[in-house]
């Protein structure tokens, strides 16, 4: 991120800024604004001190301590030695790289090619990008509630329909599942790959809408010139496409598997980590010693001896952006670029993405042998069709059969994309049309696809029967406060960062760009022991205070990046005329930054409206349950409650797709200059 650097002109009003020459001594040794922008600071370092960096390093002191009755044994590193023998914790291990890995590659592979097929549309592109945001937009917990229900083994509308298909017995005799119907989240062999699977569903809109922005910034003349070239749709695509998106799709893979390594709540909701230990995270794992079982040493160490990992990509994606950004350092950047004229450079850069590829393969034939050859099958076979697919455009091309061409292309592209949506809106519609079924209808599956007649059974039940006003209210009033205290501290701290002069700036945004990238699994253990110590669990402060952990470090970051993209020659007017600093901050930057403001209250309040892991821990008594931890609640036992979790659901739903599609504009306009100054 860059520091934009703002100066007045000299004016009788307002008199200039002291230059070099008339600096202060702690001027030239902190920097011209540094008290200024020790003010604009404090209220989000403080938050990020007290939140995220005491917590680690708590949690680091935690980790070496062993608990016995109502005290607390230091043990050494005795916790991080049990661990080499602790099967659970390898299985929890070898399951998040496997769930992460298989769900990147897919996502990569659908989100590429939804990309493509929107970039190629001239009308409806942006109905179609919404409605294939949904998946995204809805929170976790209906995800993972509306695939529960369509996975069912007796219930589920999946293995109805396949079964009435007959892909499902095909599936069988191909040895693809054990047996049919099959039990998608109950059985050993099947659990991973269905948990992977609803992974993708949820993860694929972002992944779109990030190629579908990179696509755009791709400047037409290099196609042109290709096609001049007679260069193929597969050599345009990878000599053009695919080196115009290497950086968004690095960036855009790191970012998403630090949040798929660390995701605990869809896995929770769906499986629990079973059936025994087949779907269990790394995170379940530290929840179950440190929360279950109360031993916070051994919980803080399995998060901690991650760390490593999660440190590599945090690295990987700080460089990344901070090279996009153009704020490596000069002599780093001519060294770079002298690297890069050398060959044998060129040859290892070009070899590196291989060599990484080929080892993530082996360790996933290795750890995952079952999913290893499934999943293989299916990405060929999906390419095969692609590859097929061009070339009969190609050679239809060729022999100058444009309209031909063209017909296939675009049968071909409506295929692909009338599958691509009911994949993302089947679980969607069926949550909405369940939702309005009596209970008869839901039992006994009748009038499946078109509720006949249509009732509000399930509804009054779900107020009748639950406090569901009592979590609604709940989440209503702390994702609102934890919205408003990120947006004050974000913008006061995005201000200094974009415009004050002073030391330690690049090492502040670094870490807020950090501290946005570290996963609630390093927190939640030494949040919960210092909200214990506090007496604010079972309390929504515990969720008001913790939640900016979260959004507070994204909110600085996307609001630096947008204040950098203000004109600071409006400013600089203010400030001859007669503004101060605070001044002009208030009646300029403020004002002009209003959709960077907005979009950084929908996604925080969005955040905040969906977390689950927080509430989880934090929180035990009906009353002051959130609507995600609250909706988990319902299911006692195996009695799954469809009618009234689907009401739920969609009331749950409604508010942040209504919020999502009224704040598109600004949250369009707000990520754009974000992102590109940020």
């Amino acid at each position: 991120m860059t520091s934009t650097r703002s100066a007045s002109a000299p004016a009788a009003a307002a008199p200039p800024p002291p230059g070099s020459g008339s600096l202060t001594a702690t001027q030239r040794r902190l920097g011209r604004d540094w008290r200024l922008a020790a003010l604009f600071l404090a209220p989000t370092a403080v938050l990020v001190g007290s939140l995220v960096l005491v917590p680690i390093a708590w949690s680091i002191v935690t980790s070496t301590t062993e608990r016995h009755g109502q005290h607390s044994v230091f043990v050494g590193l005795a916790n991080y030695a049990a661990l080499a023998d602790d099967e659970q914790f390898r299985t929890g291990v070898v399951n998040s790289f496997v769930f992460t890995a298989y769900a990147e590659v897919f996502k990569v592979v659908l989100g590429l090619s939804a990309a493509l097929l929107l970039h190629q549309l001239r009308r409806g592109r942006a109905v179609l990008a919404g409605l294939l945001l949904l998946p995204w937009v809805v929170p976790t917990v209906v995800t993972a509630f509306s695939w529960r229900a369509l996975l069912d083994p007796i219930f589920g509308s999946v293995n109805v329909l396949l079964t009435d298909s007959g892909i499902g017995p095909l599936l069988a005799r191909a040895h693809l599942v054990e047996a049919w119907p099959a039990g998608w989240l109950s059985e050993a062999s099947l659990a991973m790959p269905s948990v992977i699977g609803v992974n993708v569903w949820k993860g694929v809109p972002f992944f779109t809408v990030a190629f579908l922005a990179g696509l755009k910034a791709i400047p037409a003349d290099l196609y042109e010139a290709a096609t001049v070239d007679g260069a193929s749709p597969w050599q345009r695509f990878a000599h053009v496409t695919l080196p115009g998106l290497r950086h968004v799709i690095t960036v855009t893979v790191t970012l998403s598997s630090i949040w798929t390594f660390n995701n605990f709540d869809l896995i929770w909701l769906l499986t629990q980590g079973g059936p025994g230990n087949a779907t269990a995270p790394y995170v379940l794992v530290a929840y179950s010693k440190a929360i279950l079982q109360l031993q916070y040493g051994a919980g803080a160490a399995v998060t901690l001896v991650m760390l490593p990992v999660i440190g590599g990509l945090v690295y990987v994606l700080v460089r990344l952006l901070r090279r996009d950004a153009g704020t490596e350092p000069p002599r780093r950047a001519r060294a770079t670029r002298k690297a890069r004229t050398a060959s044998t450079a060129r040859t290892a850069r070009k070899a590196l993405p291989w060599a990484v590829a080929a080892v993530v393969a082996g360790l996933l034939v290795w750890a995952s042998p079952h999913i290893a050859w499934k999943a293989a099958l299916l990405l060929g076979v999906l390419l095969l069709v692609a590859a097929a697919v061009g070339r009969v455009v190609s050679a239809l091309g060729a022999r100058g059969s444009r309209r031909s061409s063209a017909l296939v292309s675009g049968l071909a592209s409506g295929a692909a994309l009338a599958l691509l949506l009911a994949f993302v809106l089947a679980p969607l519609y069926w949550i909405a049309v369940t939702a309005f079924k009596s209970e008869g209808q839901i039992v006994m599956r009748v009038h499946d696809l078109w509720p006949t007649p249509w009732t509000l059974q399930q509804f009054t039940d779900l107020f009748a029967t639950k406090p569901f006003g009592r979590w609604y209210v709940n989440t209503v009033l702390v994702s609102v406060a934890s919205t408003v205290v990120a947006l004050v501290c974000a913008a006061l701290a995005g201000y200094a960062l974009a415009r004050l002069r002073f030391r330690g700036a690049q090492g502040f945004t670094v870490t807020v760009l950090i501290t946005y990238v570290m996963p609630g699994a390093l927190l939640f253990i030494p949040l919960y022991q210092l909200l214990i110590g506090a007496r604010l669990t079972d309390s929504l402060w515990s969720l008001v205070v913790t939640y900016p952990t979260f959004t507070l470090p994204f909110a600085t970051w996307l609001l630096t990046g947008y204040f950098a993209s203000i004109p600071v020659e409006l400013e600089e007017a203010a400030l001859v005329d007669g503004c101060t600093r605070l001044q002009a901050f208030g009646r300029v930057v403020l004002p002009l930054a209003k959709p960077g403001l907005l979009a950084v209250a929908l996604f925080t309040l969005t955040n905040a409206w969906n977390e689950f892991l927080f509430a989880f821990v934090f929180i035990t008594k009906d009353e002051y349950k959130t609507l995600s931890v609250g909706m988990q609640s319902m299911i006692t036992g195996d009695v799954v409650p469809q009618g009234q979790l689907a009401a739920a659901s969609l009331l749950v739903s409604i508010p942040v797709v209504i919020m999502y599609a009224f704040g598109q504009r600004f949250l369009t306009e707000g990520l754009t200059a974000g992102a590109v100054k940020g």
